[in-house]
């Protein structure tokens, strides 16, 4: 009974930090409509907050699995948490700087770049920790899976407080400011210091690594079901992150819509991927998830190409909040912004699914291949710049082929790349 005691203890520790790393990471799409917002801003270049994210993953993704292998996930969370206070503490900071008229905001926008990054160490930190010990509780394959959704809705769950507190929080993106994201970046810091505590005084029983050298990398890579995945997980990032951005971008320069709205609105895509995780976690153990990925995949490739030949004058009412009256209020959107934000239900069962394929039959390089997997979530800065270029010569709506292109591979990957050739003896 112990055992199973500290069990579950150490599950309910690893869904926390899941809904954790949503609700910091989901910051940096809101952050973009108030950089766009400062001057002469390309869709490119106010993505910085999610580029600092995301390329953190590349610096750190093979770091975390190592640090993993020396300390334990236990020491590594902590250690984590503690890198995330400063980054969370130095984003805080340019808002202060901001002289609120212009004149300094390339140093306002260096001082927030380098507290996004610095934050997205310890978000894959943090990943590196949560996803191989769900993985490992559940007891790997269909189990794996489902613990593994179910840690996904409380990661859903954060992203629509997120979307929904920040959308508060901007009111008139056109003349909100770093600072008006304050009281989101305190929240994101007590949850921090709080996770800290917590998971200082829980017992965790740590299961035995191998230790992880750059060799183990190569060897990782020999598995190509995994070699793979690891591009699958690059590319998935892209629909992700990029299909709620975009909306967003475009409900707000194309449209015209308050902020608060439209952060209702985006959070519905969020909505979309908690009713998915919920739906992923009850069916998980019994549904491969070569048959998830391969069902969300076609899906997606329909949503997405139907949201954008979609009539762009069929409009449908949609509600939102007033917070400032406190009270609902209807705005119109067209009918292919719904495809767009229904895709959440596609991508609510993605990660998990693609990272229990890729990992299976790893054995001793399963810690290795989690940081791998990790440094390949950078993919979300390379796919959005790319996406933000598309949008820059043509518009929001041609730039959803990068979305149809990452979709394609994903079925690619579920129907022929994530087939088992070797296991590790």
């Amino acid at each position: 009974m112990a055992q199973k005691t500290k069990q579950w203890g150490a599950i309910l520790v690893m869904i926390a930090l899941f809904a954790m790393i949503a609700f910091v990471t989901n910051l940096c799409t809101p952050m973009a409509t108030i950089i766009k917002n400062q001057g002469e801003i390309s869709n490119v270049l106010a993505q910085i907050g999610n580029y600092g994210n995301f390329v953190a993953y590349l610096v750190m993704g093979i770091p975390a699995g190592m640090l993993i292998s020396k300390f334990g996930y236990k020491k590594t969370a902590l250690i984590g948490l503690v890198v995330g206070i400063v980054g969370i503490l130095i984003q805080w900071c340019s808002g202060l700087i901001d002289a609120g008229d212009g004149s300094n905001i390339g140093l306002v926008f260096g001082v927030y770049l380098l507290g996004a990054f610095i934050s997205g160490l310890t978000m894959c930190i943090l990943n590196c920790v949560v996803n191989p010990m769900l993985n490992l509780l559940g007891g790997g394959g269909n189990k794996g899976n489902q613990l593994i959704q179910i840690g996904g809705v409380f990661n859903s769950s954060a992203a629509v407080a997120c979307y929904i507190l920040m959308g508060a929080l901007i009111a008139d993106a056109s003349k909100a400011k770093i600072s008006d994201a304050t009281p989101a970046l305190w929240i994101a810091l007590a949850i921090f210091a709080v996770a800290f505590v917590v998971i200082l005084f829980t017992k965790i029983e740590e299961p035995e690594q191998a230790p992880v050298d750059v060799s183990l990398v190569k060897g990782a890579m020999k598995y190509r079901h995994f070699a793979l995945g690891a591009l699958a997980i690059f590319l998935y990032m892209g629909i992700e992150v990029g299909t709620p951005n975009a909306v967003q971008q475009y409900l707000n320069n194309n449209m015209g819509i308050p902020a608060a709205t439209v952060g209702m609105i985006v959070a519905v895509y969020w909505f979309m991927m908690l009713i998915g995780r919920f739906a992923g976690a009850a069916i998980g153990s019994k549904v491969s998830s070569r048959a998830m990925v391969t069902t969300v995949s076609i899906a997606t490739l329909c949503l997405v190409l139907f949201g954008m030949f979609a009539p762009a004058d069929v409009l449908v009412a949609f509600p939102g909040v007033d917070w400032g009256n406190l009270s609902i209020v209807w705005q119109d959107i067209p009918l292919g912004i719904f495809a767009f934000l229904l895709v959440g239900l596609c991508t609510s069962v993605m990660w998990g699914a693609i990272f229990n394929m890729a990992v299976e039959g790893l054995g001793k390089y399963t810690a290795v291949a989690s940081g791998i997997f990790m440094t390949m979530v950078f993919g979300c800065a390379v796919m959005m710049a790319i996406q933000g270029w598309v949008a820059d010569l043509t518009d929001y709506i041609t730039s959803f082929w990068v979305v149809v292109f990452c979709a394609a591979y994903i079925l690619f990957y579920a129907l022929v790349g994530s087939r088992v050739s070797k296991r590790e003896e």
